[in-house]
């Protein structure tokens, strides 16, 4: 029998088993998307040509199916050009692989490579007004466990900036109380980074951690069966929050409300109000200073690197009193009320050992 006449099963596993988990060492993330794609594929094989999976040969993984598949996800699933762009990438992964392991497959894995990346319109990231922040995070019912913790987990997602899946697996020993308190994340491409925090943010955090208590595990932001949020739980509970802070203020009726819309609206603020981007990313942080966000900053920024992103932002920008409107790279000073924020912010980049200290 060819290899094109093989089953594809024992490939499929050794993708997942050894190639991913142990040659490229893959996040988490990773390895989960890539199932599902595997999952949305084989389910759509099925239906089309009958076949179950445990039958499907290498064959079935022609560009034809492919393209079909994809195809599927636009117009019947509904999914953006985007997320089909996703799922191209994993199969693309798991047929380079293929071609190592049988290499009598290599038509069929070239013209699978063959299949192009669709472009796709980039569009512009929403973001909330200062009044709209207020009303979301004054929005959950903090009478009740569940609107404590949605308090405290918004505020930390909009005084961080972090991503969702940065909060969602965000441990109690990752949170460091002291003067000032802060933040150990780590984000894309296991790069770390420190966030600090403000004060109030501080305060909320640890008579949430109280309330917990130890015999809630180490996990930051539980669910009522004391395991981690999955990402549609905070989208879920962002919507709760928003559908309720409608009443207070009706421009967020007209506004898609996720968590990187919140994400993004952090920046915004911090640029907004002349605060310091040291503990954001430096994408982040500059796609915050296009227009039509960044048109009202009249500072012109010096054209060089990335490496000196963060310090180009930080010598345009000064540093402001509100301590809402205050950097995330910033900390109250010990001992004062005045609500003075003193630069205390470390950011410690990726393997390049980037690190930005607030002089």
């Amino acid at each position: 029998m060819t290899s094109a006449g093989a089953s594809i099963a024992p490939h499929v596993q050794a993708f997942f088993t050894h190639h991913l988990c142990h040659q490229k060492k893959a996040s988490p993330q990773t390895i989960a998307s890539y199932r599902d794609t595997f999952r949305l594929f084989l389910t759509f094989v099925q239906a089309t040509t009958g076949r179950e999976p445990a039958a499907l040969q290498v064959h079935d993984f022609d560009a034809p199916i492919v393209l079909q598949f994809l195809d599927y996800l636009e117009h019947q699933r509904g999914n953006t050009v985007r997320s089909r762009n996703l799922r191209l990438a994993a199969i693309r992964t798991f047929v380079r692989f293929l071609a190592l392991r049988a290499p009598e497959s290599l038509a069929i894995v070239t013209r699978v490579l063959a299949i192009p990346v669709k472009r796709m319109d980039k569009k512009l990231i929403g973001a909330l007004t200062r009044a709209e922040v207020e009303a979301l995070l004054a929005a959950p019912d903090r009478s009740c466990w569940v609107g404590r913790r949605d308090h405290a987990l918004l505020l930390t997602l909009y005084n961080s900036g972090a991503r969702v899946s940065e909060v969602t697996t965000l441990q109690r020993h990752q949170v460091c109380f002291g003067t000032p308190t802060f933040l150990q994340l780590t984000g894309k491409g296991r790069k770390e980074r420190t966030v600090p925090l403000w004060p109030h943010t501080s305060r909320t955090l640890q008579a949430w951690f109280a309330e917990v208590g130890e015999d809630g595990g180490q996990t930051a932001f539980p669910n009522t069966r004391g395991r981690p949020l999955s990402r549609d739980g905070v989208a879920y509970l962002l919507q709760r929050a928003t559908d309720k802070a409608v009443a207070v203020c009706p421009s967020l009726r007209t506004k898609k409300v996720t968590p990187h819309v919140l994400r993004h609206t952090t920046a915004l603020h911090l640029l907004q109000r002349g605060s310091i981007l040291r503990s954001l990313p430096c994408g982040l942080a500059m796609r915050a200073l296009r227009p039509p966000y960044g048109q009202n900053i009249q500072t012109p920024l010096p054209t060089g690197g990335q490496a000196s992103t963060m310090a180009c932002v930080s010598a345009c920008l000064p540093l402001h009193s509100h301590p809402y409107s205050a950097s995330i790279g910033t900390a109250k000073a010990e001992g004062s009320d005045d609500g003075l924020e003193t630069p205390a912010g470390v950011y410690h980049g990726d393997r390049r050992s980037r690190t930005a200290v607030a002089q």
